[in-house]
């Protein structure tokens, strides 16, 4: 319900940020906002909330409390679903020898152990799993990874969050006698590789559930499964069936990690999930947390900033491997072990980071400054880490606001990865560039993709996604209003009010998390906390001074502004979060962006 051409909130047309700031509800939000307080009771404020992310009377009951009951579509309406299903019911009754290939982030890791713990519950033999090395096998599956396994006596392969442009190391497997299923996500070619390949991405699916990561595909495919075994009576009183609500913690994990669209299937996922996780009843995921120090309740900010990034490190800068093996321990002491290292290697893949960092920015701001048409970011490091490249194009796309290219270049070969912003598809269009001969392999999904290509097309590649994108990045940097949900005093920032806010979520990707404004705040204080937060003290006409942080802001604009701007008079636009600390539960402003007021 967000209005473009509205006029603009608190009279501001461009931020410190060049941004206009807007209204998210015009009219008719305003109109729904009113019925639902008086259908259904709520307060103003989650009413407005509810009202602009297009929630009706009608749905507003369920929107508060998601249901899988309600949500959760018949598996088989997935195409091949009902092919793959009784190709694993088969291997689990003759208790033939699965294997489980993964890709190397967290939707691998949590997609491979699902399988994994599901398998173990069933009294089948223990699969093998293959986590690729990023360096030295790429994303995807391969041929000797895949000799590997069959020699190892495999005779089912699985792949999940990968697998679907897969044609040759398919072959390969037939031609050794292992069938294939794929369980993936990711955009598909019309051509599919010979394999049972369930996609809801894929062209000929109907089923409606794009949006879902692979572990979401693979819970669908469990609970297909767990239907068809009952049917068979293969579950019993000696060997009863899995529970598969209790893993909904890996589902919620996957979902936000991947950033998949918080919204239907996918919001109930994530608010069930967290509800898993609060038991912590899954060992690695309980050492992880207290690795990564998370202090109270988890949210879904934790699983994307602090859960997340750890399990990644593995696949980034060490063992491939360790995530999944994390979450399916039941292990306490080697959990607690597996998840310090996984702490350490994610503070070591920050260090690498920050120095490709620098240098990336440098390169961008180059670019822009020589091209006033620019669409997309390509920038590249002879001394990179490949790890680390998603990493840097994410930074970039947030730091200049336009859908970013990283690689890490090795001799004739360059591994990249790109990030996009809402509305710009870079998936498809990766994928074109694979069909021009442009890249050797790549795909992805709308907001984020992975290429190879060789050195010496870089500059083709570059000339390409600038053509490509440039209306679809046009069109999205118009509708890029900062779009905001109300106003807030000084004394309005409580827990109250982050619980009723709270209500409304879990936040993320396409349930984008409400955004605040405090009008007129004089800046107290503001001061560099970390290598490049800034902390700022607001104090409005109220008198109630308000405390505040902005991430990841140091050298850029709105960085500059607060830490220059002590003493003077703004409009602060922010989200509200939780902030743990010693036990005690305070509530911090996130500041995203400020206006001279």
């Amino acid at each position: 319900m967000s209005q473009t051409l509205a006029p603009a909130f608190l009279g501001v047309e461009r931020s410190i940020l060049g941004r206009p700031w807007r209204a998210r509800l015009d009219p008719a939000g305003e109109a729904m906002a009113l019925a639902l307080m008086q259908a259904e009771g709520l307060d103003n404020l989650l009413a407005r909330i509810l009202a602009g992310r297009g929630v009706g009377v009608s749905e507003a009951a369920r929107y508060l409390d998601p249901s899988l009951r309600d949500l959760m579509p018949d598996p088989s309406t997935l195409t091949e679903m009902d092919a793959a299903v009784e190709r694993m019911a088969r291997a689990i009754e003759t208790g033939e020898q699965i294997a489980i290939f993964g890709d190397y982030d967290v939707d691998g890791a949590c997609s491979s152990a699902l399988l994994i713990d599901y398998w173990r519950a069933a009294g089948a033999p223990e699969p093998f799993l293959h986590i690729p090395d990023r360096i030295f096998e790429g994303y995807g599956p391969n041929a000797e990874a895949i000799r590997a396994l069959a020699e190892r006596g495999a005779t089912l392969l699985v792949t999940v969050d990968c697998g679907t442009v897969s044609h040759e190391p398919f072959q390969v497997g037939r031609a050794l006698g292992l069938d294939v299923i794929v369980l993936d996500h990711h955009q598909a070619p019309p051509d599919l590789p010979q394999a049972i390949v369930v996609n809801p991405n894929r062209q000929d699916d109907l089923s409606g559930q794009g949006g879902l990561c692979a572990a979401g595909v693979v819970f669908l495919a469990l609970a297909g499964l767990s239907r068809l075994l009952r049917g068979r009576g293969w579950w019993g009183a000696a060997r009863p069936a899995p529970d598969l609500l209790a893993a909904l913690d890996l589902v919620a994990l996957a979902t936000v990690a991947d950033v998949a669209p918080l919204s239907g299937l996918n919001r109930a996922f994530v608010a069930k999930g967290l509800q898993v996780m609060r038991n912590r009843a899954r060992p690695g995921l309980a050492a992880l947390m207290d690795a990564a120090r998370m202090d109270g309740p988890p949210r879904a900010y934790h699983l994307g900033f602090a859960l997340g990034p750890r399990i990644n490190a593995g696949g980034r800068i060490g063992d491939a491997g360790l995530g999944a093996r994390l979450l399916t321990l039941s292990d306490t002491i080697e959990a607690a072990h597996i998840a310090r290292e996984l702490d350490r290697l994610n503070a070591e893949r920050q260090g690498i980071e920050k120095q490709a960092l620098e240098e990336a920015i440098a390169q961008a701001e180059a670019q822009i400054y020589k091209s006033n048409r620019l669409s997309c970011l390509v920038v590249e490091g002879s001394d990179w880490h490949p790890g680390v490249v998603g990493l840097v194009a994410a930074r970039l796309k947030e730091r200049f606001n336009i859908p970013s290219f990283a690689f890490a270049l090795n001799g004739e070969t360059g591994s990249g990865s790109g990030r996009s912003l809402n509305g710009v598809d870079i998936g498809k269009t990766v994928r074109r560039a694979v069909d021009l001969g442009l890249a050797v392999k790549g795909g992805g999904h709308a907001m984020a993709a992975g290429v190879t290509l060789l050195k010496d097309k870089l500059d083709d590649f570059r000339a390409f996604l600038n053509d490509a994108l440039a209306d679809a990045v046009e069109a999205a940097r118009g509708a890029d209003a900062l779009v905001i949900d109300g106003v807030i005093a000084g004394r309005g920032v409580s827990l109250d009010l982050l619980r009723r806010v709270e209500r409304a979520g879990p936040f993320g990707q396409g349930n984008p998390e409400p955004v605040f404004a405090l009008a007129e705040q004089r800046l107290v204080d503001a001061a560099i906390v970390g290598e490049n937060h800034v902390r700022a003290r607001l104090r409005s006409g109220d008198g109630v001074a308000v405390d505040a942080i902005a991430f990841r802001v140091v050298g850029s604009p709105l960085g500059d502004a607060l830490l220059r701007g002590r003493g003077e008079l703004f409009h602060v636009a922010g989200r509200l979060s939780p902030n743990q600390f010693r036990g005690v539960e305070r509530v911090e402003t996130r500041i995203i962006d400020v206006a001279r007021a």
